[in-house]
């Protein structure tokens, strides 16, 4: 760049902290008496409004390959009619990069209308299938589970150095639910309980156990022993209620602390991440590894308290409810490092956990309740591209598990 296209520093920060307060206005943050912005009231509309301008980022980014894509994949979708309730057969199929596979589960996430995340560190993404005729259920991911979560932390009973040692014990569903009909049927439920399962204890084994470390390098002698998973705001029924068999599967721990960095996302992030590069500040570059969301909120703090403006401004304030999910009958004693022999008595297989799943849940309501058949595929289209679907399902859990 030449001398006279660079801009001054001063000018810079000033033209970015325009920018903030304008993005955090757009939000509904608001002024308090002292002239400071604040978070705006926690309902569903606010939450809503907080990804819309995500989701529209990454509807534009995907715009080109659904244009490709949505035709040749549109078919393992289904529509009302495809459903035979009695008939339904889940099974799960593990997901490997560069497949249809991989372009079915990344048009599945593209449904939602709080955006999915990519998950950090190991990841393992799921198809969950109705074999009864060849159609999508549903869709989860595990990834790494972040470092500080401290209401998972209490629950376990952990220490830093024990949670350092543990941690790869731990996995987090950070996309889990189920598309239309069958979230119409209940069947983020059905989708939920299919993750404590001897297939994905195994699958897991079959690619982490023996494994290096990314940034330590050592060997890694990991056991899938929970996950975890929050809630999309506030306390969450659907999870409350989640058992079969008389046995919880995901056990309600506690609550995030409303901080994070969505409401910083994509355009917003890159502008304060980019004048941290402008001002040379480690924070911008220094970690290798630090594409998690820990790194991305420090970025965030220390890029607003350059800029001289409110670091409290990180805190969106949605607090969501944590939970989780024991996969070992005594994954609490193991994670603390009391005990050393793993168990899983009474871990399900997906057939047995989705038969249960089935008379619980899917079955009761496609008899209460028959609007699931009016679903046709070209709504999932609608809604994937942000218009309103002929059918709105939304009200009768459409979106996942209906949080």
């Amino acid at each position: 760049m030449s001398k006279g296209n660079v801009i001054p520093l001063a000018s810079r920060e000033a033209r970015l902290k325009h920018l903030i307060r304008h993005h955090l206005q757009e939000l509904g943050f608001q002024r308090d008496a002292e002239g400071r912005l604040q978070p705006p009231s926690l309902d569903k509309d606010a939450y809503r409004r907080f990804h819309r301008g995500q989701r529209e980022e990454k509807l534009v980014a995907n715009k080109a390959w659904l244009g490709k894509h949505q035709s040749s994949l549109l078919r393992w979708f289904a529509s009302g009619s495809d459903i035979k309730p009695h008939l339904i057969r889940p099974e799960l199929e593990l997901v490997d990069g560069r497949t249809w596979q991989s372009d079915l589960f990344r048009m599945a996430s593209l449904y939602w209308q709080v955006p999915v995340s990519d998950g950090y560190g190991r990841r393992m993404r799921f198809l969950v299938w109705d074999r009864g005729n060849d159609k999508l259920i549903g869709i989860f991911a595990l990834g790494d589970a972040v470092f500080n979560q401290a209401a998972r932390d209490a629950a376990i009973g952990w220490d830093h150095h024990r949670r350092s040692e543990a941690l790869v014990n731990l996995m987090d569903a950070y996309v889990l639910g189920a598309l239309p009909p069958y979230s119409h049927l209940l069947g983020g439920k059905l989708v939920a309980s299919l993750i404590r399962s001897r297939e994905v204890v195994n699958a897991f084994e079959e690619r982490y156990v023996g494994s290096r470390g990314l940034i330590s390098k050592k060997k890694k002698s990991a056991r899938l022993l929970a996950v975890t998973t929050t809630s999309a705001l506030g306390r969450s029924s659907t999870y409350n209620r989640l058992q079969l068999n008389g046995r919880k599967i995901f056990e309600p721990i506690g609550f995030t602390s409303g901080w994070g960095h969505f409401h910083f996302s994509g355009s917003i992030f890159d502008e304060l991440r980019s004048y941290l590069e402008h001002v040379k500040d480690d924070y911008a570059t220094n970690f290798e590894f630090g594409s998690g969301p820990n790194w991305r909120i420090r970025v965030i703090r220390r890029a607003l308290e350059r800029l001289g403006m409110d670091t409290k401004l990180a805190k969106h304030g949605f607090v969501r409810e944590v939970f989780l999910c024991k996969i070992a009958s005594n994954a609490d004693v193991l994670l603390r490092g009391e005990g050393r022999r793993v168990l899983y008595g009474g871990l399900p297989t997906v057939r047995e956990a989705s038969r249960a799943a089935l008379e619980r849940w899917v079955i009761p309501r496609s008899e209460r309740d028959l609007r699931y058949r009016d679903w046709l595929v070209t709504d999932l289209l609608a809604s994937i591209h942000g218009n309103s679907p002929r059918l709105d399902l939304a009200g009768v859990q459409a979106h996942g598990l209906g949080n």
